[in-house]
């Protein structure tokens, strides 16, 4: 990516560091997420650097380590909620645990400013913080404040070196979009050079250096990043990609079928592992480590299939940029949410070398790609579906009985769903390791808790309920009580993320 203009991310642990990323991508200008830890160093067509947010206290004796000679480089900074508090710290101002907190919307009143330009007098923000600037460095001036927050952002235009205590990267700050398109393409200069087709070419030159004259066992799911890993593959290597599905006893209804005639003029092997996953899996409910064993056994079966191929070196997957920062704090002092099977859970021992080649995208950016690459809307435009599959669905216990009475449940959803088109991100049934008592005819049942959970989104990152209609609430719900045997009460999860994962475990 060194022939594009560059925008560095420093990351101080904040779980909003990727929005920041997507953001500034939406703009068409490449960015790089970098722990704060990295020294600083001039780099090709570096034109901005952002600090990002995180949980610290600039106070705090481990606070994560800065090295200001990023500030000497002499391209714009942009601080962001902590990064606006180091800025202030490291060039002698003076920040104070705030008198109230913040977490949540707030507004900011707008006094000017080059990096505010365009936005209203009165902006609806989201603020996120404990503690603030109370005195801002020399050469800086105000240019945004609430009631609680007197320097809600700063700017030294001369310095090149701007602040803002709220977050401009979420979606409930309304004008942050115009707000860091002012930062990256006005005050930083970059032109917009990073594209989805610039992408592809980069990418399968990439590829070809990578994997030489080896051979690649692609993990096909039949999701959107299991399809467009294998697309953007077969246009870089053609006969040396050969792809494996996986039938691991936690797919959707009717899964398998739907993958095998899809998928048809690929070199696809079909192998069915379920009785090897579900024995892998008999009595664990801990999420975890079901999704570290789904990932060794993934590992195991594609080493197994690998040897049918005498120059098999490499497994592909289609790991993302949320997989990852999830999983592992690879980037800087981020707090670890979950592991996903194909980042935290892959054995240390595997024989395969990995090859992932949409590490650095968001599901959006990855959706632009398949299309660039000539796959079908249905195919682009599917929702997102785990790596570990309705395992992660299903609470508790795993067990044939209940992932078949999950299975079913789903695909009620599906079906009851699909015709309202309510552009969701993702619509799905979970199944509660919990029973309630019901009645049915004239007989008491004593039988498990379906869950609906349906969110929108754009990055995976942040997710809204979904308005469903009541009357499809209460018509699945009727469903999937009359149909299911095993359910007998059906709840709606209104949970945000944050606070909230959007699955269940």
């Amino acid at each position: 990516m060194s022939a594009h203009q560059l925008v560095l991310i420093l990351d101080f642990g904040s779980q909003y560091t990727q929005l920041i990323a997507r953001r500034v991508r939406e703009l068409g200008v490449y960015c790089e997420i970098h722990p704060c830890t990295l020294a600083p160093a001039p780099r090709e067509g570096l034109v901005g650097i952002v600090l990002s947010g995180g949980p610290s206290s600039v106070y705090d004796e481990d606070a994560p380590p800065f090295d200001s000679g990023w500030l000497a480089l002499g391209v714009p900074v942009l601080g962001i909620c902590y990064g606006m508090q180091l800025l202030t710290h490291r060039l002698g101002g003076e920040v104070r645990p705030a008198h109230s907190r913040e977490y949540g919307p707030a507004d900011i009143r707008v006094e000017g400013g080059r990096l505010l330009a365009g936005l209203e007098a009165l902006e609806p923000v989201w603020m996120s913080h404990g503690d603030q600037v109370a005195v801002p460095p020399a050469g800086f001036r105000v240019v945004a404040s609430t009631d609680t927050c007197p320097v809600a952002a700063f700017e030294n235009d001369a310095a090149r070196q701007y602040g803002l205590q709220f977050h401009p990267e979420v979606t409930h700050t309304r004008n942050g979009v115009r707000l860091l398109a002012n930062f990256v393409r006005e005050i930083c200069g970059a032109r917009g050079d990073w594209t989805m087709r610039g992408f592809v070419e980069e990418q399968v030159e990439r590829i070809r250096a990578q994997v030489g004259t080896g051979e690649v066992i692609c993990a096909l799911s039949g999701g959107v990043d299991s399809s467009v890993t294998a697309a953007i593959l077969h246009r870089a290597i053609g006969r040396q990609l050969h792809c494996i599905f996986v039938d691991n006893g936690v797919l959707r209804k009717g899964e398998r079928d739907a993958v095998e005639a899809e998928f048809q003029d690929f070199d696809l092997t079909v192998v069915d592992a379920t009785d090897r996953f579900l024995g892998a899996l008999e009595g664990v409910s801990d999420p975890e480590r079901k999704r570290k064993i789904i990932g060794e056994q993934f590992i195991r079966v594609f080493e197994e299939q690998a040897r049918r191929f005498e120059n098999a070196q490499w497994l592909a997957q289609g790991t993302l940029y949320p997989d990852v920062i999830e999983s592992v704090s690879f980037r800087g002092p981020s707090a670890t949410i979950k592991s996903h099977h194909n980042v935290g859970g892959l054995p240390p021992d595997m024989k395969l070398s990995l090859i992932e080649p949409l590490r650095e995208l968001f599901k959006d950016e990855v959706r632009q790609l398949g299309r660039e690459l000539g796959l079908s809307a249905g195919r682009v435009d599917r929702q997102p579906f785990p790596g570990p599959g309705l395992a992660v669905r299903c609470l508790g216990d795993l067990s044939p009985t209940r992932l078949h009475v999950l299975r079913e449940a789903d695909a009620i959803v599906q079906q009851e769903l699909e015709p309202l088109q309510l552009g969701l991100w993702q619509g799905f049934a979970v199944l509660l390791p919990v029973r309630s008592v019901g009645v049915m005819g004239d007989n008491r049942t004593y039988e498990e808790v379906c869950a609906v959970r349906c969110v929108h989104s754009t990055d995976g990152m942040t997710a809204s309920v979904a308005d469903v209609p009541m009357s499809a609430l209460t018509r699945i719900a009727n469903r999937i009580i009359n149909e299911v045997r095993g359910i007998n009460r059906v709840v709606y999860d209104v949970s945000t993320k944050p606070p909230a994962t959007i699955e269940w475990e």
